[in-house]
């Protein structure tokens, strides 16, 4: 495993954004903590990433374990959240955070479910470097948090298996996410705690799409994910991007 210098060298890596995320690393697995939102946003995600890689490598969606034989890395992964669903469907996978804190409480999670996930405290520049292959990518809620996204989307192209695909979640930049994600859960709801999110930071779906361009990636699919509050639930949309939105990533020269 690498050692704290050379991960939080990485270019992408912000040392505040690590800072902010590992005080709260305690409380990433209850469902009612900082976390609230993610836990409601995952049957989603989950639901978009089993979808897509099926379709992408011709699974069946319905069997028991449509992801397995399949290398997956979910960069980013915080304390498990995702890893551990995907885990479940049968997929091999390797969770990485540039916060240490986080991957400790992944690992314990992880230990006490029973799962046998490689969970990493390393950047995606330095497992680039290490030669590492993936068949699917997952980059969810990440890509708003680092320093440089080009440094971050290269090393993920380097990471991904010319035949592979990345799935890819982020918040649009637009009022209606500022209303919703800052000044409705952080100061009105107080899901989150002030200061996760930096409206600045928020990609455009075009912003998105001509980043992978430049690091070789072309999307090919992209869809909104749409907050129901009556419900406390979200679902796709094929329209509604004006708040958080998920998309498939494939090699250019591989689409």
């Amino acid at each position: 495993m690498e050692g704290n210098k050379s991960t939080a060298s990485a270019k992408s890596v912000n040392p505040d954004e690590i800072e902010h995320f590992s005080s709260m690393a305690e409380t990433w697995w209850d469902p009612n903590g900082p976390f609230k939102p993610l836990h409601q946003l995952n049957p989603t995600r989950i639901g978009f990433v089993k979808s897509q890689i099926c379709e992408h490598f011709g699974r069946d969606e319905n069997s028991e374990k449509p992801l397995e034989g399949l290398r997956i890395l979910d960069i980013g992964c915080g304390g498990g959240l995702l890893c551990e669903p995907v885990a479940r469907l049968g997929a091999t996978i390797v969770g990485a955070d540039a916060a240490e804190k986080n991957i400790k409480t992944a690992r314990v999670h992880a230990e006490k479910m029973g799962l046998p996930i490689d969970y990493r405290h390393i950047s995606a520049e330095v497992l680039a470097e290490q030669g590492e292959k993936f068949d699917v990518i997952l980059n969810m809620e990440v890509i708003e948090h680092v320093a440089d996204i080009s440094s971050f989307l290269d090393a993920c192209y380097l990471l991904l298996k010319d035949d592979g695909m990345m799935t890819l979640s982020t918040l649009n930049r637009t009022v209606k996410s500022w209303a919703m994600a800052i000044a409705g859960a952080e100061y009105i709801l107080r899901w989150l705690p002030i200061g996760t999110h930096n409206w600045q930071k928020f990609l455009k779906p075009s912003e998105v799409c001509s980043l992978a361009q430049d690091s070789g990636f072309s999307v090919n699919v992209i869809k909104g994910m749409v907050y129901n509050p009556l419900k406390s639930s979200w679902a796709l949309d094929d329209h509604d991007f004006s708040v958080n939105y998920v998309a498939r990533a494939v090699k250019s020269n591989h689409g």
